[in-house]
């Protein structure tokens, strides 16, 4: 038992089994998790369609390009902002209170995207979200790690409960969303995605105290007065991005590919700094050796993942017969098809991962697998490859977008658990931002992608990068055994 500094106490981690053999907490984390992507993807099952969509449907009348252009930037974004919530939750907020701040920017954003109207709701309203968004994901992240000791042979299982939650809020945020967007419009659409993230801000406000003391340390706290440099830092970024546009050097059409520039730098940066660190041991610094390789997997898997909101988007717009017994399936309803199986499949992962325990594929062999299995749901579109308006059957999305969720099982929870394990204690929220800058990354690389898929190329499209990620996946399989060594015990 440990004391909190509340004064009330707590079971510690690794006894407490309250939560479906988890600790208690998991179940605080879970819900608010759960409804941040309520709102998340509620949101982003309808917002290309808001963008491309001709006013007169109610939507902004962007071109295609330009929208999944701005899809990509802003999924880059999101994760981007990552980076900041981790430096916030290690330097001044810790990830307990980082989650909770985040949520209610989250919150903000949606709200905006509802009451404003056009490009200025966008603007602000997308922006709020993303930084939203990157602060819940890292804090929560590291919030439900604090809660397993670094060898807790549960924790795998525990990040795909925790994964699960992320999914029944994916699932059901575009099937109500898209549903309100059809009989109200948009904006109601996006109210929905508000209401739903207060929902979440409320059982997370309510129940964190059960939260374990470690999860408000702040690991490396910001002296006194040092704020000044990251402040000029910020208001430098604005200024820079503001000329940008002003000059024509920024547009939306190549938003995607200036932010993937952006991560792949800071991404450079940090592994530098963690290589370099004196504050990191030599053990650590060969786990974060070990981590590149399986962090450039990621970057390849989230390419073709994240083409969920660009290219299947625009595939599902012209490509799928929607028509289900004379009712035409609203299209934000595809969204939900992939989080289902992962709400199908997150539990019987789990009971697998527990059931082989150090039987189970190391870490280095489930991220070829992530990897290698994107390539293959890429290679199922090609027996539908240039065919004519509406003429691939739901069926076969659903069963493409199973083996996306395959894949995903196989390296999101399971690198957001390494994440947690493998970064330096000085940096590991730092570390677990890493990661989601390969999402980052890979989410901005889907919206410059997009910008080479027509329906026209779809048998070259759809091959060249499936063929890609599964040629990544092998090279993966084949370092697997000099990455476990480089790991020093973390499995």
């Amino acid at each position: 038992m440990t004391t909190t500094p509340e004064g009330t106490t707590a079971t510690t981690g690794s006894t407490d089994r309250r939560f479906f053999g988890h600790p208690l907490a998991l179940g605080t984390v879970f819900s608010v998790e759960l409804w941040e992507r309520f709102s998340f993807y509620g949101m982003q099952a309808v917002m290309a369609y808001y963008l491309y969509y001709a006013v007169t449907e109610g939507g902004l009348g962007f071109p295609e390009a330009s929208a999944t252009s701005i899809i990509g930037a802003y999924g880059g974004l999101v994760y981007l902002a990552a980076v900041v919530g981790a430096w916030v939750a290690d330097r001044l907020l810790g990830a307990e209170r980082t989650l909770f701040f985040s949520a209610i920017a989250v919150m903000a954003g949606h709200l905006a995207l509802a009451v404003l109207p056009g490009v200025a709701g966008v603007a602000v309203g997308l922006v709020l979200v993303a930084l939203g968004s990157g602060g819940v994901k890292t804090s929560a992240t590291t919030v439900v790690g604090s809660l397993y000791d670094r060898n807790d042979p549960r924790a795998d299982a525990g990040f795909s409960i925790f994964y699960m939650g992320v999914n029944i809020g994916a699932l059901v945020g575009p099937l109500l969303t898209g549903l309100t967007q059809e009989l109200a419009g948009f904006h109601w659409a996006f109210g929905l995605a508000a209401i739903g993230m207060a929902l979440g801000l409320t059982i997370y406000t309510l129940g964190r105290r059960g939260l374990p003391a470690s999860a408000a340390v702040v690991p490396n706290p910001l002296p006194a007065g040092a704020w000044v440099r990251p402040a000029v830092v910020a208001v430098a970024v604005v200024v820079v991005i503001a000329l940008g546009f002003a000059t024509g050097v920024l547009s939306a059409a190549t938003l995607s590919t200036s932010v993937a520039i952006v991560v792949a730098v800071i991404a450079v940066v940090i592994f530098a700094i963690l290589l370099s660190s004196p504050e990191v041991d030599d053990d650590e610094r060969s786990r974060v050796r070990a981590f590149i390789p399986m962090w450039l997997g990621s970057v390849v898997f989230w390419s073709l993942f994240q083409q969920q909101f660009t290219v299947v988007t625009l595939y599902s717009d012209t490509r799928l017969d929607r028509n289900l017994f004379g009712w035409e399936m609203p299209i934000a309803w595809v969204n939900s098809i992939q989080p289902f199986w992962v709400i199908v499949l997150a539990p019987l992962f789990a009971v697998l991962w527990t059931k082989l325990g150090d039987r189970a594929p190391s870490t280095p062999v489930k991220f070829a697998l992530g990897a290698g299995g994107m390539g293959v749901a890429f290679l199922l579109f090609l027996p539908w490859a240039g065919g004519g308006v509406n003429t691939t059957p739901v069926l076969a999305i659903v069963v493409i977008l199973l083996v996306f969720a395959l894949a995903e099982l196989n390296l999101s929870p399971v690198g957001l658990s390494l994440s947690t394990r493998v970064g330096p204690a000085t940096f590991r929220n730092l570390t677990v931002a890493l990661f989601y800058l390969s999402v980052s990354l890979g989410s901005a690389l889907a919206g410059t992608l997009a910008g080479f898929y027509s329906p026209e190329n779809e048998g070259a499209y759809f091959g060249v990068t499936g063929a890609a990620a599964i040629v990544l996946g092998l090279v993966l399989f084949a370092l697997s055994p000099w990455i476990r060594r480089a790991m020093r015990g973390v499995r």
